[in-house]
């Protein structure tokens, strides 16, 4: 392949992934995980301040890296932001992590390269978790400039790249404090590289025969160990920024310390969140409701196993190296297996071992066109694999535009119902009757489970609180609206008598808010309503 059409087919896979990510971002309600990152982001917004919350907060990174989208948009507060300057962030990065495919050559063929990058691109969980203001997505990004790094500095011994290869790992942990996980499964994969491949590779490869020449010399190994210590620094260094907020909140660091205990304790209790050990493996492979389409990626999982039989080969030269391609497999087996123990599991956390998966799928790839011996059996290969790659780019399609917030997609969980936005738009439209406007008084009465994403939603009005329970509520007759959960149903009503008149709206599957209008508003709202309509 010309590197005319090897940058051609790239860029066409780069513009691809930015379609599946970029467009129509506003499309979907705000998950309740979007809406709180969303207000947490707020406080860095507004005040320039940020404190780390060790009990039930992910790293920093994400509001960091928000903020000069935010200022791009001219947002200088909350109320000033919109799901698509929050959901573009993310959206980037996932696009983004396509270019990371590039550093990979040596280690992956051009072929493989482009078919990685191609299914990465129209991936129907790689492209749903992008459009998420959530974590996940960034996590991954900062994982894969960790091993392209990691790649890089193994072939060149490179202190730049050794740096690189810090920054993405302090980067890592800013991130999400599951990055140690991910850290061991690194390690162990290289371990076992090293264990089954090192022995051998020294007896057949001169190259490796120098490089054990070079680790005899004493100026060698003092390079080696000022690189590690450079690594290690570099991502001391990024994590401890970003932890005390650029040195305005030291005590992060240690409470990021002691979020790794919070996560696994969590871990332990799963609660609502517990599944199978086979459940990412059913969510990738096939999954149906009753009337419902099929949803499969079984056609990346059979690349991806061809992928990983085929990292056991011999060495592709300067195309490709099979030892990248088994620390590749054993990551993700790795992985898999890990989040696959734990009871607590969220379809997100897939990603990790995906972008693994991905990988062995173009290097799967890459094997049925190196075995292809003529160039007409090559094309009627690529032939075959076209209807595969389209019927991922559909489901991603389906996945992002059309069934978003549909409980039958399995990218889906716990999602925010369509319906609850006719509460927001029901809220809205009375506000904008009423005198008061966005001053209007509303009280929420909801445990906080239930009260997500509504903080996000009502970011425009002045006065708004929110209490757990209708004791602690108090006195909530003096509110133009009233918002309460199923628990707290009866004692609001109860209190609010017949001056109120009274809506339901799901918020999610299974959860059920009732909207309180004090009357007069109400009757008002109605009439609008029918003017609007007569006319």
């Amino acid at each position: 392949m010309t590197n005319k059409a090897f940058r051609g087919l790239f860029l066409c896979a780069v513009l691809g992934a930015l379609l599946f990510r970029v467009v129509r971002l506003d499309v979907r309600p705000m998950h309740h995980d979007e809406a709180n990152q969303a207000v947490k982001f707020g406080d860095l917004l507004e005040r320039g301040e940020y404190r780390f919350d060790p009990g039930d907060h992910h790293g920093p990174s994400l509001y960091y890296f928000t903020l000069p989208a935010a200022r791009a948009a001219g947002a200088r507060s909350l109320a000033e932001l919109s799901e698509t300057t929050l959901r573009m962030v993310p959206a980037l990065f996932g696009a983004g992590l396509l270019l990371l495919f590039l550093p990979l050559a040596g280690g992956l063929s051009r072929e493989a390269t482009l078919a990685a990058a191609a299914l990465a691109a129209v991936s129907p969980a790689m492209t749903y978790y992008s459009r998420f203001y959530i974590q996940e997505i960034l996590l991954v990004f900062f994982l894969a400039g960790l091993i392209a790094a990691g790649w890089k500095y193994a072939r060149t011994r490179s202190g730049g790249w050794a740096l690189a290869a810090g920054v993405s790992a302090g980067l890592m942990y800013a991130t999400k404090e599951t990055s140690v996980i991910l850290f061991a499964a690194t390690a162990a994969a290289l371990g076992l590289v090293l264990l089954m491949d090192g022995p051998r590779a020294r007896r057949e490869r001169a190259v490796a025969v120098e490089d054990a020449r070079a680790l005899r010399n004493a100026p060698a190994r003092l390079r080696t160990a000022l690189h590690a210590a450079l690594f290690l620094a570099a991502g001391a260094v990024t994590a401890v920024l970003f932890y005390t907020s650029f040195f305005q909140n030291l005590p992060g660091l240690a409470d990021s310390v002691r979020a790794i205990g919070a996560s696994f304790n969590r871990a332990g209790h799963p609660g609502f969140h517990a599944h199978p050990w086979y459940y990412y493996v059913q969510t990738l492979a096939y999954s149906k409701t009753a009337g419902g389409p099929v949803w499969s990626e079984a056609f990346l999982l059979f690349l991806a196993a061809a992928g990983g039989i085929a990292a056991f080969g011999h060495d592709g030269g300067k195309d490709e190296n099979p030892r990248f391609l088994r620390f590749i497999l054993f990551f993700t087996i790795i992985t898999a297996v890990f989040f696959s123990l734990i009871a607590y599991k969220t379809p997100w956390n897939v990603l990790p071992f995906y972008f693994g998966l991905v990988v062995l799928a173009g290097n799967g790839v890459g094997l049925l066109l190196r075995i292809s011996r003529s160039k007409l059996i090559k094309i009627l290969i690529l032939a075959a694999l076209v209807p595969g790659l389209v019927n991922l780019a559909v489901q991603g399609y389906r996945a992002n535009f059309t069934a978003h917030s549909d409980p039958a997609n399995p990218y889906v969980y716990a999602q925010t119902s369509p319906d609850f936005l006719k509460l927001v738009g029901t809220v809205e439209k009375i506000a904008a009757g009423a005198l008061e406007k966005k001053d209007l008084l509303i009280k929420v009465i909801a445990p906080p489970e239930e009260t997500w994403p509504l903080p996000w939603y009502l970011r425009k009005f002045s006065r708004v609180g929110y209490w757990t329970s209708a004791e602690a509520a108090g006195t909530i007759g003096d509110a133009a609206l009233v918002i309460a959960s199923v628990d707290n149903l009866g004692k609001a009503a109860t209190a609010l008598g017949d001056g109120y008149t009274s809506n339901f709206y799901g918020l999610r599957p299974e959860v059920v808010l009732t909207l309180f209008v004090r009357r007069d508003l109400w009757d008002g709202y109605f009439q609008d309503r029918q003017k609007i309509s007569g006319r």
